[in-house]
């Protein structure tokens, strides 16, 4: 069971970071570690990474740090085609704050063959549905050279609110569009 996070204006509410949610085509479940070779395979195809900020994160060690990573959040997601059972990529929610009713959805990545198919909708509409139980606000911080990834929240209605450089895993900084939806 993923961590759950009270919001401060009402205590009985509580925010689940790691809820099981279950569309038509993807079950978005909690990460665990022993996911990792099958969440690598997904991830081993240097295409999904090369719009990316990072785009060396299809090379084993590299995506190492991105699990590590992953599983430290408290929030990441497996994501697993219900036909197959296999996984098939992977998201996460971090960054909660319950002051500001608002919480990101982000490191998303899907395996290519995948993409273009309404798994990447599906799966973001799962997890846009159970924040809105809780926030009013949910942003996506999205790599400026990533045009495919913004697209794609552009498709889910978000909208673009700003930018801002920010720091990955080996430090360096790199632009960000930020994208929101808020609750209807």
């Amino acid at each position: 069971m993923g961590d759950i996070l009270t919001l401060w204006e009402n205590p009985r509410v509580e925010f689940e970071l790691q809820p099981t949610l279950r569309g038509r085509l993807v079950e978005v479940r909690p990460l665990r570690e022993d996911d990792f070779e099958a969440l690598y395979a997904a991830a081993s195809d240097p295409r999904i990474w090369e719009q990316h900020p990072e785009p060396m994160r299809y090379q084993r060690e590299v995506f190492q740090k991105f699990f590590d990573g992953a599983m430290q959040s408290g929030g990441a997601f497996a994501a697993v085609d219900i036909q197959t059972g296999n996984i098939i990529g992977s998201s996460r929610f971090y960054d909660f704050n319950s002051d500001r009713r608002e919480v990101i959805i982000g490191y998303t990545f899907l395996a290519t063959e995948f993409w273009g198919r309404g798994y990447n909708r599906e799966m973001k509409s799962l997890m846009l549905d159970h924040a809105f139980r809780f926030v009013d606000r949910v942003l996506f911080q999205v790599g400026a050279n990533n045009l495919r990834s913004q697209r794609a929240l552009q498709k889910l209605g978000a909208r673009i609110v700003g930018e801002e450089n920010l720091s990955a895993l080996d430090g360096t900084l790199s632009r960000h569009v930020i994208f929101e939806i808020t609750r209807k």
